[in-house]
């Protein structure tokens, strides 16, 4: 490592709140509001000085700055009111800084935590659909009971133009009627699952019972609207928060508008130069929204102009790979052995295609044993070969597998033209006809919703009933999800999904799928269950 830069002691004293040492090249910069932390990066990335010399003379001891004011003289943040007040009259300072230093990317050194309680399921994807920069985590429907009432109400959002129409009383019995059911199931349901596999000698009742619950609510989530209010955090850089909110802010649903505010209003107490265009008032914002707009319409008219598909819509969960690259083995191999050559792409492209076929398959196969279990993650050649999946699957597996964040992807709105999944499970305890009974009613509420609210329509479908989305992914990242997702504790419904991604990519290249190796293709109805009952049993041995 290279030689630090020195420091007085009364310098060293200074610094010491605020950087983990002051004397060794590799340090982390600690007690910083992140408006502080993002100019303080946007300066080094134009600056001469090393991070802590530039911190202490142009932050620390720059009365331009109000850095006491922010911090307070012992590194700790003063008061509540103080503070906010301190940054709101140093944003300027700090806004001139990342506007005469830095660019978009300076958003990215800056971020926050922020809470998103009580809101709908239909807002989670929104939220989610902005993956990069950012880390969402989701109140999970398979520990968690939804059945709870708030003030003698089921909690479910109830969208303020729905509420104020002649649907109203339709809404809410719908959800209220699948939420009952959702209740009414539980107990049999999980007698039910008892029956099927019973508590082996040596596993605690507490570990068994959780387990037995958690398989229980998997079975009857398809019941719980997408209107089901959940909470979730997001971690996200200042550039993530930035598009978040500009996004939400021109949404066609209120719930989103009103999040949109909601969170710039709460990220402006802490991160507000790394947001201000997303401000309605912010020529940027201005430009957004008109493109935004005229994108929207000039794709609506073309299709609304130029298409009449009358497509028989699938009534049940379907796979299909529409789109896969020829040259894929090729395009993969060059790009493993380009760090090995001086060669061009191009150069490396035309030698393998004159290759034998069996020496390139040799190769894979050898690189495959390589790998000894799913998380050796195979090199960043498989990013080459492309697939493009067009699917079909209940709301529930869908919102499972949106999460994967290194692909493209795009969805249908919410309805009930495809129909919806019944866990066999639920047939088999004689409690079909409440499930069917429930989601027939929602159906029959969605489709009089659908004319004149088509969007807010979508918040009384509920999460068994399946949706049209496409996904491109490239092979790394596809190796991933279908090993992850097709693991014995797997929900069994994406685990579907990701069998039938493996064994389409295995009909068009069938070596390539080989580098999957660790794709379970088995079924396991209570493999998931079994794994709880491990993990819980392990739990309680600690």
């Amino acid at each position: 490592m290279g030689q630090s830069e020195s420091f007085t002691s009364e310098q060293k004293a200074l610094l010491e709140p605020y950087v983990t040492n002051t004397d060794r090249s590799v340090f982390v910069l600690t007690n910083l509001p992140e408006v502080i932390k993002g100019a303080l990066f946007s300066r080094y990335s134009r600056s001469t000085l090393g991070l802590r010399n530039l911190l202490l003379k142009e932050f620390v001891l720059s009365e331009d700055s109000e850095f006491r004011e922010i911090q307070g003289n012992s590194g700790k943040t003063t008061s509540r009111e103080s503070s906010e007040l301190a940054i709101e009259r140093a944003r300027k300072f700090y806004d001139r800084i990342l506007d005469g230093y830095g660019d978009d990317s300076i958003g990215e050194l800056g971020g926050a935590h922020l809470a998103l309680e009580n809101i709908s399921m239909l807002a989670t994807k929104v939220l989610e659909d902005a993956r990069i920069g950012g880390s969402p985590l989701e109140k999970s429907t398979r520990y968690v009971s939804f059945s709870e009432k708030h003030d003698g109400r089921y909690r479910y959002y109830r969208d303020p133009k729905l509420m104020d129409s002649g649907y109203a009383k339709h809404y809410t019995r719908a959800c209220d009627h699948l939420f009952d059911s959702y209740v009414k199931l539980c107990d049999p349901i999980w007698a039910h699952v008892r029956k099927l596999l019973p508590r082996e000698d040596g596993t605690s009742e507490a570990a068994y019972e959780r387990s037995v619950k958690a398989r229980g609510y998997d079975l009857i989530r398809g019941l719980l609207p997408a209107a089901t209010q959940t909470n979730m955090g997001i971690f996200g850089n200042g550039r993530f928060f930035e598009t978040l909110i500009r996004k939400l802010r021109l949404d066609p649903l209120q719930e989103n508008r009103d999040l949109g505010q909601s969170s710039f209003d709460e990220l402006s107490k802490v991160i507000p130069s790394f947001i201000r265009r997303a401000d309605r008032n912010h020529p940027r914002f201005q430009d957004y929204e008109d493109y935004t707009n005229f994108q929207k319409g000039l794709l609506n008219d073309f299709y609304s102009e130029k298409f009449s598909i009358e497509s028989v819509p699938p009534q049940d969960m379907e796979v299909r790979l529409v789109e896969f690259d020829t040259n894929a083995e090729d395009r993969l191999l060059a790009a493993l052995l380009y760090p090995f050559s001086h060669a061009s792409l191009q150069e490396l492209l035309q030698k393998l295609a004159a290759l034998p076929e069996d020496q390139k398959k040799q190769l894979i196969q050898e690189y495959s044993k390589l790998r000894l279990n799913r998380r050796d993650k195979p090199g960043r050649g498989l990013e080459m070969p492309f697939y493009t999946f067009d699917l079909v699957g209940d709301y529930g597996i869908y919102r499972d597998l949106q999460r994967h964040r290194m692909l493209t992807q795009e969805r249908q709105l919410l309805s009930t033209s495809y129909g919806y999944e019944k866990p066999e499970e639920i047939e088999e305890a004689g409690l079909g006809s409440i499930f069917d009974d429930a989601m027939l009613q929602a159906a029959e509420v969605y489709e009089n919703l659908l004319k004149d609210f088509p969007h807010e329509a979508q918040y009384v479908v509920p999460m068994g009933y399946r949706i049209r989305w496409f996904v491109k992914i490239n092979l790394r990242s596809l190796s991933w999800l279908t090993e992850l997702r097709s693991v014995p504790q797997g929900h069994t419904g994406y685990r579907r999904i990701a069998q039938q991604m493996y064994l389409r990519v295995k009909e068009v290249h069938p070596t390539l799928a080989d580098l999957m190796k660790f794709v379970d293709l088995e079924d396991y109805p209570l493999g998931r269950l079994e794994s709880e009952v491990r993990q819980e049993a392990k739990k309680q041995s600690l």
